[in-house]
């Protein structure tokens, strides 16, 4: 799942920041946002039955010989629909992620640069500023991942008993439930962890891939001066 999501997900981000800064369909300064949040929109739309697999594999503890006929069922149950369960709350954790994700990663890393051009930027710089970034994407975007883990989880609980899945409610009624049942606290759970898989991930994530394409672009660029 993450190899595909990775690769659709950098890469759709640089062409749409490229289109619609190329293009002046929108600022500068807001592109790195519209770009992050349509990329990411795309990612989960395509990923989103792997992503629903992998839940299934950790909460029913099936094998992955017993995975085909788990999601067979689903399909006779639920129709080729069932295999997007989870898709709204996915995407309003990860597409609200990905904007702010992508906005305060472009600003500090620009202030952490200071006058250093943009395709100079060192690994450590983006290294920090993708830890900050992801640090605050995932604080403010939580609440969601925790209705979407309950929704899932309460997917596998009940397949694993052998219940009809009920009617899923509005990721906006499982919010309400949730405050009302645990209050505030209850739509941060899982705050720490979160914030330690988050931060460390983002800040490897984007400093590697930063270094990998500044090597092939000078690759690139030798290629041609050589020709």
């Amino acid at each position: 799942m993450t190899v595909p999501a990775t690769a659709i997900y950098f890469t759709a981000y640089d062409q749409l920041k490229a289109f619609l800064c190329g293009r002046a369909l929108i600022s500068d300064f807001y592109a790195p946002m519209v770009a992050g949040a349509l990329a990411r929109l795309g990612t989960v739309t395509v990923i989103s039955p792997l992503e629903l697999v992998r839940t299934k594999l950790q909460a029913q503890h099936v094998s992955y010989r017993e995975l085909g006929a788990c999601v067979r069922t689903s399909v006779a149950q639920g129709g080729w629909r069932s295999l997007w369960l989870g898709w709204g709350p996915t995407a309003l954790r990860d597409v609200p992620f990905s904007a702010l994700y992508w906005f305060n990663y472009e600003l500090v890393k620009s202030w952490l640069s200071g006058r250093r051009p943009k395709d100079q930027t060192s690994v450590g710089i983006s290294f920090v500023a993708g830890g900050i970034s992801g640090t605050v994407a995932a604080i403010l975007t939580l609440p969601f991942d925790v209705v979407k883990t309950q929704r899932q989880v309460a997917l596998g609980a009940g397949e694993a008993v052998r219940v009809s899945p009920v009617p899923a409610n509005s990721t906006w009624l499982l919010l309400r439930r949730i405050r009302a049942e645990s209050g505030t606290r209850g739509l941060f759970a899982g705050f720490l962890p979160r914030i330690i898989k988050a931060a460390p991930s983002c800040a490897i994530m984007i400093s590697t891939y930063e270094l990998g394409k500044s090597f092939f672009q000078r690759l690139n660029l030798e290629q041609s001066l050589s020709q």
